[in-house]
């Protein structure tokens, strides 16, 4: 298929069949994905998609660096990154019954099983969340957990060149904690884009003395953005280990190839690191049915079946509670012309913010001044177990204290539930705030 037959295929769809978001807002709101017609789930171009993609096209180069090219809206979701973040959290059930096994092994499996079941969790189309701005923070909470447990979640934008977004998650009553960075490297690789997810995230089981679970993302891959069907897969290795139990998991998320081959199929081992004895295989597809083998038996049985996935999307504070910069406020007008699909809305609604963000970087650069995070400080040179975070949060949150001050604590970083506000120390840099 040529590019101008592609082109023609892809044509939006009249702008009367869907209506966009209504301008008020509930007390509470869950994601904004929750149409029953999700416009992230529509591959499109506006009808001056053509010029669009060819001034795309014309800046492109093999191997070059997407974060320096402008893309066009179509290809957006409706949320930013450090929202897509909370994938991870959208089936707590799963973690919330891996920290409950007392058999070691069977417990990296159950964590491995959480950690395997969150990626089919994304757009049906070619999607990708909106780059976060230096200094965007996005806050979370999710109060219907099992058991009445509740979870809270905040984010920040640490970095801009190259993007990395920290994370901080935590479920007091359980001392569960997951901190994270992500950073993703686009490149333009022909009629492909590959995001390389770089960055590593760290399970706590405060319950389990502190033991604690080291994970990788794979690869993200655009197939056909030139010619041919848009597709997305995820590629190469993902790594899940626990030094405590050497226990570690290596998932290799293949591609299909250009004649064989099939999509969306993961193979991997589970393997006792110390001794280097395969355990456990793992097969099947990401996004249906996944199952384990024991390596010994030979008995095979499913590890996780997508379809039987219930999302608990997370939950945020009203708009009107928000700071300027939080991502829901700050990308409200881009969000709502994507909703309607209206691209040029969209596209002059995000240029604003992020000419926004040239200005700031400019007046920087004058004053020479440094930005630093508000809610996240660097890694210490001392910290040689968390090195691979990069950044972390920056209020020291001790997992051997009690449900109900863990709970103020990690209230005390940010406005995450409703009537909160910011507090009178929330402009002063982490670094300085976590010493």
């Amino acid at each position: 298929m040529g590019l101008t037959s592609k082109l023609d295929k892809l044509k939006i769809r009249g702008q009367s069949d869907e209506i966009g978001p209504s301008s008020e807002q509930p007390a509470v709101t869950s994601s904004t994905s929750d149409q029953a017609n999700d416009t992230d789930d529509v591959d499109e171009l506006d009808n001056e998609g053509q010029s669009i993609l060819l001034g795309i096209i014309s800046q492109l180069r093999p191997g070059c660096d997407l974060s320096k090219i402008t893309l066009p809206t179509f290809i957006l979701e409706k949320k930013s990154m450090l929202e897509r973040i909370t994938n991870f959290f959208q089936i707590p059930s799963l973690l919330l019954e891996a920290n409950s096994i007392e058999d070691p092994l069977e417990r990296f499996i159950a964590i491995l099983k959480w950690y395997l079941a969150s990626w089919h969790i994304a757009p049906k189309a070619v999607k990708k969340p909106l780059n976060p701005v230096l200094g965007e923070i996005f806050s979370c909470f999710w109060d219907d957990l099992p058991n009445g447990n509740k979870a809270y979640y905040v984010s920040e934008q640490v970095s801009h060149h190259p993007p990395k977004s920290s994370y901080f998650y935590l479920v007091p009553q359980l001392k569960i904690r997951v901190d994270g960075v992500v950073i993703p490297k686009s490149k333009f690789l022909g009629n492909s884009s590959a995001a390389i997810m770089e960055g590593w995230g760290h399970v706590t089981l405060g319950e389990r003395d502190d033991e604690v679970y080291i994970m990788n993302q794979p690869n993200v891959y655009c197939r056909g953005i030139l010619f041919g069907k848009l597709k997305t897969e995820l590629g190469d290795h993902m790594h899940v280990k626990c030094p405590s139990n050497n226990f570690e998991a290596d998932i290799d998320f293949k591609t299909k190839g250009l004649i064989g081959g099939t999509y969306d199929a993961i193979d991997g081992i589970i393997k006792n690191s110390k001794t280097g004895e395969t355990l456990y295989t793992i097969s099947g597809k990401w996004n249906e049915i996944m199952e384990i083998k024991d390596f010994k038996t030979g008995e095979k049985k499913v590890l996780y079946d997508t379809a039987t996935s219930t999302l608990q999307k997370p939950k945020v504070r009203s708009l009107d509670e928000q700071w300027e910069y939080e991502s829901r406020k700050l990308w409200k007008p881009t969000i709502e012309g994507l909703s309607k699909r209206d691209h040029n809305l969209a596209t002059e609604e995000k240029f604003n913010v992020e000419n926004e963000q040239r200005l700031q970087a400019k007046k920087r650069a004058e004053l020479g001044v440094e930005f630093h995070p508000r809610l996240f400080r660097p890694v210490k040179d001392l910290e040689d177990s968390i090195q691979d975070l990069e950044y972390v949060i920056y209020k020291d949150i001790n997992l051997d204290s009690e449900a109900e001050a863990l709970t103020e604590s990690v209230l005390d970083i940010y406005p995450i539930v409703p009537g909160q506000k910011l507090k009178e120390d929330f402009q002063e840099l982490g670094y300085k705030k976590g010493n």
